[in-house]
């Protein structure tokens, strides 16, 4: 009879080759300790006295590329399509496509099967943390996490002040890996405290089917090409920025090409008649030639889109689920009015008159996508090109 679980006993050669098929075939050393009848404890001590862990593959999430997809991104490339026109075929971010072909080879010498050979391979398990194996590199990322970069600007800084040491390179997702999985060792924990979001763990996504479904969405994919490459003025972005215990709430819209903000006052919630109303009296304010198209998330505030579309004859598209970078300009102001407007903040405070003062001072605030012209300079430039 099998000892119970925790009991530290030695494991046989029999209990010890199904643990190393289990585990080669991807179990959790939890699966794998129930089927056997030992402790998670006993398969951690035993692998530690074999000499490492035995090597095992880990699922392919959904979330990476197929071996079909990288097929599909082959050929596109042979037939000379761009990395925009391949992502919005598999419903994959444009910077993917481009990432997955820069790291195996390049355009030229990109092939499906080598490039996902190379992905599997990478994706063995268990690793060690490359911050963990290298002092050095560890402290410098801990000495620039102390003085409040971000783990991008670290990742992204390291290149240029190492540029011929490739040991100290380190990409930020394993800078907020090694701060948020402890169990890694890498990084201390406060460290985590200096981040821009202050957390200490990350956020969980909540569910798509919890959200609800809006009736009768445009869909992003049906967007005009003129919306996506930003050629002309008139299309906005938006979303809402969430007050405290989420009672309050300030509407942004952001144009795309100008990347001119307006904030909008909630003055009476955000319920869907809410928001409709207040972002149509808002829109309205515009010149008919700039006021084009909208793009939203699936937020249920946006559950009165069709009537919002006869008011205002502004067309409202709706983004995938989990696809930030569909509202890259918006998701971009949204972080810069946490500024303004720190999380748990009671935002109906705020009158319509200090929002804005607030979208004023960020229309004066030169930007790099605009050759550093203010978004106020580029907007005013458009207004008189489409008047």
């Amino acid at each position: 009879m099998r000892s119970g679980p925790g009991n530290g006993r030695k494991l046989t050669v029999e209990e010890r080759e199904e643990l190393r098929q289990r585990l080669g075939r991807g179990e959790t050393h939890a699966c794998a300790a129930a089927a056997v009848g030992c402790s998670t404890r006993s398969i951690r001590r035993w692998q530690r006295r074999s000499g490492g862990l035995p090597v095992r593959r880990t699922p392919r999430a959904a979330l990476r590329l197929s071996l079909a997809e990288r097929e599909e991104i082959s050929r596109s490339l042979r037939g000379g399509e761009s990395y925009r026109e391949v992502a919005a075929r598999l419903r994959r971010a444009p910077s993917t496509v481009s990432r997955e072909v820069r790291v195996h080879g390049g355009r030229r010498r990109y092939r499906a099967w080598q490039a996902d050979r190379q992905a599997v391979r990478r994706l063995r398990r268990p690793k060690v943390a490359k911050l963990v194996h290298c002092p050095r590199l560890r402290a410098e990322v801990e000495r620039r996490l102390g003085e409040r970069w971000s783990p991008q600007q670290i990742a992204a800084r390291l290149a240029v002040d190492y540029p011929e040491d490739a040991a100290m390179r380190v990409s930020h997702e394993t800078i907020y890996q090694s701060l948020f999985i402890q169990a890694r060792g890498a990084l201390r924990l406060e460290l985590a405290r200096h981040l821009r979001t202050g957390r200490t763990h990350r956020r969980r996504r909540r569910p798509a089917e919890g959200r609800g479904h809006l009736l009768d969405m445009v869909l992003i994919s049906a967007r005009p090409a003129d919306v996506a490459d930003r050629a002309v003025p008139g299309h906005w972005e938006g979303d809402l920025v969430i007050g405290k215990a989420g009672h309050s709430a300030i509407g942004t819209l952001i144009e795309r090409q100008t990347r001119f903000v307006m904030l909008v006052h909630l003055a009476h919630g955000r319920l869907a008649e809410h928001v409709r109303t207040a972002l149509a009296a808002k829109i309205l304010e515009l010149p008919a030639q700039l006021r084009r198209s909208l793009t939203w998330d699936r937020g249920k505030e946006m559950a009165e889109h069709a009537r919002f579309t006869v008011d205002t004859g502004v067309q409202v598209y709706f983004c995938d689920p989990h696809s930030p970078w569909q509202r890259g300009a918006n998701e971009n102001v949204n972080g810069l009015l946490r500024q303004y407007f720190p999380k748990g903040t009671d935002l109906s405070g705020y009158d319509a008159s200090q929002l804005d003062a607030v979208a004023a001072e960020l229309n004066a605030r030169p930007r790099q996508t605009l050759g550093w012209l203010t978004p106020s300079e580029a907007f005013t430039r458009a207004v008189a090109m489409t008047g």
